[in-house]
Parts: C-alpha cells; sequence; structure tokens
C-alpha cells in the first residue's frame, strides 16, 4: 500500500483494525510530518485517531501525550538524521521509535498512564537525582 493509498484508508476510516498498530501510527505521524509543520501534523494526527477510533466504537482510545511524545520524537530524528527518503528507509534506521514502550524512557509509567496524560499532552515529571 502506498503512502496515500495509506493515509486515504486511515482518514476514511476504512483501514482494518488489525492493521491499525504501533507501526502503522508511527508511519501516519512521520507522513504528517513529511507534509507539514509540527502545529499541523499534531492536529491531523489526533484529528485522524479520534476519528478513526470512533468509527471503531472505540472514542477513549486517543492518548494525547502518547501522540504528541511520539510526534516530537519523530521530528528530531527526521531533523538529527533526515526523513531517510521514505517510510521504509526511516523506518530502518530508527527501529526504536516502534517500540511502543519508548516513551517509557522520558516518562514514569504512572504518569503515562494517568487521565490526565490521555487527555492533555504533559511533560515528564522530572526525575530525583541519584
Amino acid at each position: 500500500m502506498t503512502d496515500a493509498e495509506f493515509l486515504a484508508a486511515l482518514e476514511r476510516c476504512t483501514l482494518p483494525e488489525a492493521d491499525f498498530t504501533h507501526a502503522t501510527h508511527v508511519r501516519a505521524a512521520y507522513l504528517y510530518l513529511c507534509r507539514g509543520s509540527f502545529g499541523q501534523a499534531i492536529d491531523r494526527m489526533a484529528a485522524t485517531i479520534r476519528r478513526y477510533a470512533t468509527s471503531l466504537g472505540k472514542p477513549d482510545r486517543y492518548h494525547d501525550t502518547i501522540t504528541v511524545g511520539f510526534l516530537a520524537l519523530i521530528r528530531a530524528r527526521i531533523c538529527e538524521r533526515g526523513d531517510g527518503g521514505g517510510w521504509v528507509e526511516f523506518a530502518a534506521a530508527n527501529p526504536d521509535l516502534l517500540d511502543r514502550g519508548r516513551l517509557l524512557r522520558h516518562y514514569p509509567r504512572d504518569q503515562l498512564q494517568s487521565p490526565l496524560a490521555r487527555r492533555v499532552f504533559v511533560l515528564p515529571q522530572a526525575v530525583a537525582d541519584s
């Protein structure tokens, strides 16, 4: 499936639920970031995920901190290393972004799983010095 076909299926809510994995979330984020500003990508990604989840009867599945956090990580990689020339190459060069638990390097689990983090983007809590 081409990038255009993938985004069209996701945005029309015709992508099969089994195909909407973490990797496809990252792919959509990457494509939105390549097509617009960081702010535009946040808006498009949030709207798309909310619409898609609602179409599946799961409107509560959207998580703002995870969405914005991964968009920030992906954007940083694009700025640091380039876009890789396309999704397949970018994914191969950045396999850690395909790890669903990647944000746990920055967030305590209880904070990331909080109702507040689900509703709005929250910055990671400061970690006490050891």
